[in-house]
């Protein structure tokens, strides 16, 4: 946490929240946020008199889009942004806070210190890590069957792991691979190469209508995510296979397993996703 729909949720809240901002000053309380540049005072200076042009989204990063560069975000576990005044107390674990010429602020919170920032040269941030080798996003318009069959060719690796795997297809963690594996009724430990066309076509059905079904509500919030305004996500109360072992599957009433593919905590239906190929389960219009 947090995946592509909390990511792309907090991406349009802080362009409401921040766009068209000036950055007056920088505080950083925590050096080891900041990957790029190496030292916090350049990080500073660099980002001082910059103007928030937009906010945009690559896979699970963040892009503050301003007039000279490109600061790229990361949340990882549990970072999270809030605009304040200047004037309300610093809350604990606020690790960077990003001073407005306004008066207002933006303060980014990790409790778990795994968040990344890094700055770029506009245009440069697409060029080098950890944007490079990012692979196809599934909600743009690039993302086409035809593409998605294309990166998948050949792959004998399980599915599960693949579609994890952020040079394949970004943005996908645990809780929408989960989902999306059940709606296409795909084991998630099954080969890659072993799958029909027609199974990877309703693969690729499931994860788009997945991811937009979830950004319409805001994402899930399973565990600490709310977007830049505080608010939870919705989608949580339509999972079918994520959290849910020992539960009735909603298609079969069959219940609900857990195992551990790739080193992740997965949720499956043994009766909708067989491990030996026998039936495809298209999703619904």
């Amino acid at each position: 946490m947090p995946e592509l729909p909390e990511v792309e949720t907090v991406r349009r809240t802080l362009n409401q929240l921040v766009q068209g901002k000036t950055i007056e000053s920088v505080s950083v309380h925590l050096r080891r946020i900041i990957q790029l540049p190496e030292e916090a005072d350049e990080f500073r200076l660099l980002l001082e008199g910059q103007t928030i042009q937009s906010i945009e989204r690559r896979g699970k990063f963040l892009l503050f889009k301003m007039d000279d560069f490109t600061l790229v975000s990361h949340l990882r576990m549990e970072g999270r942004y809030g605009l304040y005044d200047k004037n309300d107390p610093l809350e604990l674990h606020t690790h960077v806070v990003f001073h407005f010429s306004d008066g207002s602020e933006l303060r980014y919170k990790d409790v778990r210190q795994f968040g990344t920032m890094h700055v770029f040269p506009k245009g440069r941030e697409l060029e080098e890590k950890p944007l490079v080798k990012l692979g196809l996003e599934p909600l743009d318009e690039s993302f086409t069957l035809e593409a998605f069959l294309a990166k998948l060719s050949g792959r004998t690796t399980k599915i599960k792991p693949l579609l994890l795997n952020q040079e394949y297809i970004v943005g996908l963690g645990n809780i929408y691979v989960d989902e999306s594996l059940f709606l296409a009724g795909i084991h998630p430990e099954r080969e890659t190469s072993s799958l029909s066309s027609a199974e990877l076509a309703a693969l690729y059905e499931a994860i788009v209508k997945t991811l937009n079904e979830a950004v319409a509500v805001g994402g899930s919030s399973v565990k600490s995510y709310v977007n830049g305004q505080g608010e939870i996500g919705m989608f949580q109360h339509q999972l079918k296979m994520y959290g849910r072992k020992g539960e009735a599957c909603p298609d079969c009433g069959h219940e609900i397993e857990k195992t551990v593919v790739g080193g992740r905590g997965t949720h499956f239906c043994p009766n909708c996703q067989p491990l030996e190929r026998k039936r495809v389960r298209r999703t619904k219009p």
